[in-house]
């Protein structure tokens, strides 16, 4: 494999390399892409670089980066990258306001072993604080977020992020949202977007009680402003608090989980969202499962899905030991309307405790994800889970990383890879500098 095809491998999103060269998928996503970039996040590049799965050896991990209070701490949300192997990412603290920033964190030089983070924005709190959620970007390079707080209203808001003019040196910040409470509240979650340019995500509070599912419109032409439009409202039975974001498959529905809430327990439910019918204008909310407990309680993360519809996720409690699973969600069979979930994993403290990250996928179907807390020394880590072998239905866990704390702790986020499989990440505390890092796993 060259060099060029590890670059284009890397990108688990479409942003052009620094350059100003064009990513190799073009322009922003499709419904379709939106699906198959969420499901399969290895299974689309990484297969298709010739990867399918880590070998034999003892996986190792190094850390590329170590983040103290000014520069930056406590990142939360999983890393961006583009095709000359930069990283992007946020982080909830630090930065000359001390509410977070927006980082990137560029490979070493020809004869040099450090990685070098650049800072692109600081927040200040009218233009954002908090930024809990990582990044997305168009084809122009542009960068999309959401911060928890801040804005007009300090109920948190949409920003995008466009790369320095020509002969410029700042990235410039544009708030192209800010949420008043009554149409959503503290947006955790990352965003996708369509081929139109609009953009979907949600909020976990606000709205007329629990948060809301939002769509955000660019400008018509010759006006400069975007418009949100509420498309469903959360609260009780149908669900409550979406901390997560959402995938889209190529008919337009959205597919999400909600932290609290259902039928069952007020342990949170996974939900579709599908578009209007003709003459229409009323999103259709369609709630897929309701967790109980046993089988999983209060989903933080979102989902992940593979060609045949099913879903895959993750909850932070239930289960055998309280300490969350993973799930699958199977679409009815010829007949039916219920989905029906399997739980693949239970968490019990030594293989890992409450994950409140979301799993990426190869192309031989493994699931790879992380787990906050637990694993060999308490302090969460990254796993792989294989399907059953021929003839058997137990899904088999391996833990590839427990992390020490002197070299990472507390795994708030998941995963993204690159054509050699390697495996890259976030840790919200710990490292030599305790402001979390982000680490490179080696198969």
């Amino acid at each position: 494999m060259t060099q060029t095809q590890n670059d284009a491998c890397l990108r688990t999103d479409p942003i052009p390399s620094r350059d100003g060269a064009e990513s190799s998928r073009g322009a922003p996503w499709t419904p379709r892409r939106l699906l198959l970039f969420g499901a399969a996040t290895l299974a689309a590049l990484v297969a298709a670089c010739g990867y399918s799965g880590p070998g034999h050896a003892a996986p190792k991990e190094t850390v590329l980066f170590s983040f103290r209070g000014m520069k930056g701490y406590s990142p939360a949300a999983g890393l961006l990258a583009d095709g000359a192997g930069n990283l992007y990412g946020t982080t909830v603290s630090g930065g000359r306001r001390d509410v977070g920033e927006v980082f990137e964190l560029s490979p070493p030089l020809t004869g040099e072993k450090a990685w070098t983070e650049r800072v692109l924005f600081s927040f200040n709190r009218t233009d954002g604080s908090f930024p809990w959620a990582g990044l997305i970007a168009d084809g122009a390079g542009n960068l999309y977020g959401t911060t928890a707080t801040g804005g007009l209203s300090n109920y948190g808001l949409v920003f995008r992020l466009s790369p320095p003019a020509a002969g410029k040196t700042a990235w410039t910040e544009k708030v192209l949202f800010s949420f008043n409470g009554t149409d959503g509240a503290q947006p955790l979650a990352g965003l996708i977007m369509d081929g139109g340019g609009i953009i979907y995500g949600t909020t976990e509070a606000g709205g007329p009680t629990s948060g809301v599912v939002f769509k955000l419109s660019p400008p018509v032409s010759g006006q400069t402003v975007w418009t949100e439009t509420v498309l469903q409202s959360f609260g009780g039975l149908p669900g409550s608090n979406p901390s997560a974001g959402l995938i889209a498959d190529g008919a337009g529905n959205l597919y999400g989980t909600t932290y609290v809430g259902g039928s069952i327990n007020n342990d949170g439910a996974v939900f579709k969202l599908s578009p209007p019918t003709a003459g229409g204008t009323a999103w259709v909310e369609k709630v897929l499962y309701h967790f109980s407990g046993t089988d999983g309680a209060l989903p933080p993360a979102g989902l992940i899905a593979d060609a045949a519809g099913n879903l895959f996720g993750t909850t932070s409690g239930g289960g055998l030991g309280n300490d969350g699973v993973v799930f699958e969600l199977s679409p009815p069979t010829a007949g039916e309307t219920a989905w029906s979930e399997s739980v693949l994993l239970y968490f019990e403290g030594t293989n890992g405790a409450q994950p409140r990250a979301g799993l990426i996928m190869d192309g031989a179907g493994d699931l790879y994800g992380t787990t906050q807390a637990g694993g060999a020394n308490g302090y969460g880590e990254v796993f792989e889970l294989k399907p059953p072998a021929a003839g058997k239905a137990a899904w088999t866990e391996k833990v590839l990383h427990s992390f020490n704390g002197a070299k990472g702790a507390n795994p708030y986020a998941g995963l993204i890879a690159d054509g050699a499989g390697n495996l890259y990440g976030t840790t919200e505390s710990g490292g030599a500098l305790e402001g979390g890092l982000v680490f490179k796993i080696t198969p």
